[in-house]
């Protein structure tokens, strides 16, 4: 009844995948009790089926390619090796591993493979945990940490640790220990804290895997797809479209391993593997439009943009290479796609798109009255099946977020008559210059369209007249030095697109500071503006007042 159910509800998104007003308006989450993503739904599909599940292409060229059939047999070795090791229903598994094969067998509790041993700490504090699976060359990092947990290794042997390799003895017909709810626990993830130290966000056995229909929707993904998701692993958003998304569609899951990010490497694989769905955050597509995209004879038939906003120059010069619409979206460690252009949409350039099938979006004010312009908040009646549980360790945070009908998302937008919903900002990063309102995004994306840039954030800094003014931290593309030169031209051409009230006033060049995950961290910069005082400005910083113009 449960693979029955969903089955039916993913069946009449496909059905009506460009048809965004009958799917929004028809579709309805599945109503579930008993319910177990891996073995209801995954292992029920997977039986027989020898498509190709998941393909991982290396750097030096090696690759492996597992069908539906072969990644159910190793997920139940996994677990049946699992058990014997003393896990039990309940207990939690940190995983600490990168984009290979043993990652999709024993997707349970992820954890990216670029923390410190301080910030491993706190995840095994914070999340109690009893497990724990990393690549062996991690292994050093847990030598200094507490706790009592059983410690497993992929790729290599480590004194005093157990290897997963052993687990592919094991039969792969495995057995539950008895009935999963649709609402039990699955999955605690941390978010990238942006803003603040980061939450730890409790899923459920239906809010992820079930509720990732509607980012699949989002996606445009269709069965026999060959899907790449550019995202390390440990992240949300990994989940979304390397696991979930894809696999409930019936579509291959793409990984290109490198070392070192490079464009053309990029657009090379793109071609070669005839990848047909191509997800990436910003930060991918702002340095794959510095090559010439034209060049690449590319098969792809839909392509997104992840993590950030898309700023509308970039989705311009794919639009004139490639043909295709660089699509937008959004949505929450705590949720899957709440919003988006989905295929077939009309896309206005700038907005990220209309509510998801499954979600009734608002914008709050600061008076709590839904607005034109205010937060963006998800109505918890009825509750979207896609939202989290919880903070897991947190319930006052739970419950301030969870007020007055509404989930709060933390970020602004506005919307105009026909739905489209465009963001505006984190609510900690909007501020006043002057007491007119400043949207960073909006100053960054006019920032990004100087052949100079290649990324910037804006945050408010100290001035005795206006109390603040938009300050823009600058990150050059190959070939531009910094300097005061530079710092006019851009200057220049920023008072040729804005408003005076929205004026960039200084100027200073430099690398970002970023999360794990790459989002900028405009909460840094912005407290450094706030404690620099009388301090001197830096040696590559400018004020627009330096200049006649």
């Amino acid at each position: 009844m449960s693979y029955s159910a969903f089955v039916q509800a993913r069946d009449f998104l496909l059905a009506h995948r460009t048809d965004y007003e009958t799917a929004y308006r028809g579709f309805k989450w599945p109503e579930l009790d008993e319910f177990n993503w891996a073995l209801d739904y995954f292992d029920v599909m997977a039986t027989g089926n020898e498509h190709p599940a998941l393909w991982v292409v290396n750097e030096d060229g090696s690759e492996q390619k597992m069908s539906f059939s072969e990644m159910s047999k190793r997920s139940n070795q996994v677990a049946n090796w699992l058990r014997r090791q003393g896990v039990k229903r309940g207990d939690r598994i940190l995983m600490m591993l990168g984009n290979e094969v043993p990652l999709w067998d024993t997707m349970l509790s992820p954890a990216t493979t670029l923390l410190a041993p301080d910030d491993l700490r706190d995840r095994i504090e914070r999340g109690q945990i009893r497990h724990v699976i990393i690549g062996h060359t991690h292994a050093d990092k847990f030598s200094g940490l507490p706790g009592n947990y059983t410690r497993v290794t992929v790729g290599g042997a480590v004194a005093g640790w157990q290897q997963l390799e052993d687990a592919y003895q094991e039969a792969n017909e495995f057995k539950p220990d008895g009935v999963t709810r649709a609402g039990d626990p699955q999955l605690l993830y941390f978010t990238s804290g942006t803003t603040s130290k980061p939450k730890l966000v409790l899923h459920s056995q239906q809010s992820y895997p079930v509720g990732h229909l509607s980012t699949m929707y989002w996606l445009g993904l269709q069965p026999g797809d060959v899907h790449w998701n550019i995202s390390s692993a440990g992240w949300a958003k990994h989940a979304w479209s390397c696991f979930f998304a894809p696999w409930n569609a019936g579509a291959t899951i793409f990984i290109y391993n490198y070392a070192r990010f490079a464009a053309a490497s990029i657009l090379e694989t793109l071609v070669r593997c005839s990848v047909t769905t191509l997800c990436a955050p910003p930060t991918v597509w702002r340095m794959l439009i510095q090559e010439d995209l034209s060049k690449y004879p590319v098969k792809v038939r839909e392509l997104i943009g992840a993590g950030e906003p898309l700023n509308p120059e970039v989705i311009d010069q794919v639009k004139e290479a490639w043909g295709i619409t660089l699509r937008d979206g959004f949505g929450q460690t705590e949720t899957t796609a709440q919003v988006g252009n989905s295929p077939g949409q009309v896309v206005k350039l700038g907005s990220m798109g209309r509510p998801m099938p499954g979600y009734q979006v608002r914008l709050v004010d600061m008076d709590g009255h839904v607005a034109e312009e205010g937060e963006i908040c998800l109505t918890l009646s009825p509750r979207p099946l896609g939202l989290m549980i919880a903070y897991d360790d947190d319930p006052e945070k739970t419950a301030e977020v969870m007020r007055d009908g509404f989930y709060h998302t933390g970020d602004t937008a506005a919307v105009d008559a026909d739905g489209y919903i465009t963001y505006v900002g984190r609510a900690d990063d909007v501020f006043k210059a002057s007491d007119y309102r400043i949207s960073p995004f909006e100053l960054e994306s006019v920032l990004i369209e100087h052949e100079a840039v290649a990324e910037a954030a804006v945050v408010p800094s100290p001035d005795p007249l206006r109390l603040a003014v938009p300050k823009a931290f600058v990150t050059l593309r190959a070939g531009y030095e910094p300097g005061r030169e530079l710092a006019r031209e851009i200057f220049v051409f920023l008072r040729s697109r804005l408003s005076p009230y929205k004026r960039v006033r200084r100027i200073e060049f430099g690398e970002l500071p970023k999360t794990i995950s790459g989002k900028i961290r405009r909460v840094e910069l912005r407290k450094g503006e706030q404690d620099r005082a009388d301090a001197p400005r830096g040696a590559l910083e400018f004020y627009e007042d330096d200049f006649q113009f």
